[in-house]
């Protein structure tokens, strides 16, 4: 299919399904990667944030959002005031959360 000026026209259909399968052999650092040691959520970094699984940028910039507002948490609990963050997450990422001491974690 050409268009008038003589260019070829790209289906967008056709370019979603190159794209995800030229993605489909790469894997996802975070998905394959495990995540050792545990993140302050008193002191992290959004990067720092990111690392804990399920965490994305926007949501990593919540949390430090809140925690600026509350001057701090209390405990790891807090975090469910954070939109997207529900129990289901809090149990997925509490044995990587901690409140005091350094940000430990890295991806292994």
């Amino acid at each position: 299919m050409s268009d008038r000026r003589g260019r070829v026209r790209r289906h967008p259909l056709a370019l979603l399904a190159a794209l995800g399968l030229a993605l489909a052999g790469l894997p996802a650092a975070a998905e394959d990667a495990r995540l050792t040691g545990v993140v302050n959520i008193n002191t992290a970094s959004v990067e720092e944030l990111q690392l804990l699984p399920g965490i994305g940028e926007a949501r990593a910039r919540a949390v430090v959002a809140l925690r600026e507002k509350r001057g701090g948490f209390k405990s790891v609990e807090e975090l469910l005031d954070v939109k997207g963050i529900g129990e289901p997450s809090l149990a997925r990422l509490r044995p990587h959360l901690a409140v005091q001491g350094k940000t430990t974690a890295k991806l292994e």
